[in-house]
């Protein structure tokens, strides 16, 4: 690895440091306090500042994170901490502290063949971005600051590699992706973003728990790719010598389940689909699951406003929310309304003049020639069958419009070949999409229990594959034969958290909802060259 000068002296300093007996790097620290927890102190927690000055501190509080900011004077100086809950001012007296290593309190300490006060130990050895262990008592400047008076000190961790300057406030997005460590020390927002992700997952947990929901967990390698319309991920199982796929989605799996006794089960946990990246989708993302038998789609539909109401209001998140567009205009959705229901082929037919219920799984020319005839395109429509391409032709002319929550629903048959057919109409299935900002948040059906309509809808989708549909849905053996033993009427739904939590924090893009996008690999001199040394 290639160093910044300054990083070289810190090098130098952790060398001299270890010589002198002193870690550069704790076993580990007894945090007592947050600097959360003295937002709220009361008066009487406070010292008197000359008191302190005359005397000498009691060490009511003790915390450690990280040098911010310092302030050298000849006999006061001032700096700033921050953990992950608020930064604080500190403040160091020339007299009054003292360099604490493993059990020793010292007022002063050789470091190599230089000795060095407590006091210019701090000014000399201890860097920005160096996590520090104090010991304080709070009082109030003159200015009104709360400010931690500091008895003792002691470093716990060095940081080699300071913040670039260039990244006060970081703005290279392909810096804030790669070094998440950067974007979060310096952004808030980009934290507190992280936080209420960790935040929403823990509430949507709860809500199952609530409802009776069992979390189990189902496999991520799979012998077939029969979960959903999307192109799998192939990897190679080399005791086996044999390829494996990356689930798509755990929809059989969890469905299986049910076979096995569960009624209510649920899992989160990664897919992969290996299609297009966009701001809108990423090949790895996280999703949440779940199936519950004796429920139909209008369960889950209520279900769905349900955990969405407790969401809300278990976070304390407001229920307006600022999204930009397709046209990237800033619009806001209003989730204290009720969300409206939306017919897929009536909406479709609205929009394109193209009535999607008229086409069997087979009349992908004639539907396709239609589609070009109203000057409606998009990219690969000449490689899709009849399901990508009303796929595509809903995305294109109805999904983008949508901005307001709303639930689409009564979708083809051939749209979907593991959803039950309705009773009234058999060319249609009881699925439902929750659509908002013309983001698919998440999707939900009534569950096809019946294993011989299930054996012909494998046998379609076997069809498109043979006929190169790279996103149609495989046969699935162990699936059916499952079935064939028993499976209770159900409906399953699946959500996707990063677009969920994409709305709920007002971003533009789903990399920004997650700690570890996965980009593409750069030399070792671009990412020296990244953090900007």
């Amino acid at each position: 690895m290639n160093y910044s000068q300054e990083s070289l002296e810190r090098i130098e300093k952790v060398k001299n440091l270890k010589k002198a007996w002193i870690s550069p790097y704790a076993n580990k620290f007894d945090k007592k306090n947050s600097l959360d927890e003295l937002k709220n102190l009361s008066e009487e927690k406070f010292s008197d500042v000359n008191f302190l000055m005359e005397n000498w501190a009691e060490n009511k509080f003790s915390t450690a994170w990280r040098m911010m900011t310092f302030r050298a004077h000849w006999k006061l100086s001032f700096a700033k901490i921050k953990d992950f809950s608020w930064e604080l001012q500190i403040a160091f007296v020339r007299d009054k502290v003292k360099i604490r290593n493993k059990n020793e309190l010292l007022d002063a300490i050789k470091v190599w063949e230089i000795e060095y006060t407590a006091y210019k130990f701090i000014e000399k050895i201890i860097d920005l971005w160096d996590f520090v262990w104090v010991k304080w008592e709070m009082f109030v400047t003159k200015h009104w600051e709360p400010t931690l008076f500091v008895n003792e000190i002691q470093i716990l961790s060095k940081a080699i590699r300071p913040l670039p300057e260039k990244f006060h406030w970081i703005q290279d997005q392909d810096a804030i992706y790669r070094q998440r460590y950067l974007d979060f020390t310096m952004n808030d927002k980009s934290y507190q973003n992280a936080v209420l992700r960790t935040k929403i997952v823990k509430a949507i947990r709860q809500f199952y728990w609530k409802n009776d929901f069992s979390e189990v967990e189902t496999p991520v390698l799979w012998n077939s790719a029969s979960w959903a319309a999307a192109q799998p991920f192939i990897t190679h199982h080399n005791d086996f010598d044999q390829d494996f796929y990356l689930r798509i989605a755990p929809e059989t799996a969890l469905k299986m389940t049910t076979a096995w006794r569960f009624e209510r089960v649920f899992e989160i946990w990664k897919n992969f689909r290996n299609e297009g990246s966009s701001p809108t989708h990423m090949q790895e993302f996280t999703a949440v699951e779940h199936y519950a038998a004796w429920w139909n789609f209008e369960d889950n539909m209520k279900f769905t406003e349900e955990m969405f109401d407790f969401i809300f209001t278990e976070l304390w998140i407001s229920r307006k929310i600022m999204v930009k567009d397709k046209n990237w205009e800033a619009k806001e959705v209003d989730f204290w309304k009720k969300f409206e229901k939306i017919d897929y082929i009536e909406w479709v037919k609205k929009e394109s003049w193209i009535d999607i219920s008229e086409f069997w799984a087979e009349d992908e020319d004639e539907l396709r020639d239609l589609i070009k005839s109203k000057w409606i395109q998009f990219e690969w429509m000449d490689k899709m069958w009849t399901t990508t391409l009303i796929d595509y032709l809903y995305k294109k002319v109805l999904r983008p419009k949508i901005l307001w929550p709303a639930f689409v629903y009564n979708y083809p048959k051939t749209m979907q070949p593991l959803a039950r057919q309705n009773d009234e109409n058999p060319w249609i299935v009881e699925q439902f999409q929750l659509v908002v900002n013309w983001n698919e948040i998440l999707k939900a059906y009534s569950e096809l229990v019946d294993p011989f309509i299930q054996a012909e809808n494998f046998n379609v989708q076997w069809d498109a594959l043979e006929r190169w549909d790279e996103e149609a849905t495989a046969w699935d053996d162990e699936f059916l034969l499952a079935m064939e033993h028993w499976m209770p009427c159900q409906s399953g739904w699946g959500m996707w958290i990063d677009r969920f939590v994409s709305i709920l924090t007002e971003q533009d893009n789903l990399r920004d909802t997650v700690l570890f996008p996965l980009m593409k690999p750069v030399s070792g001199e671009e990412k020296v060259e990244e953090v900007g040394e």
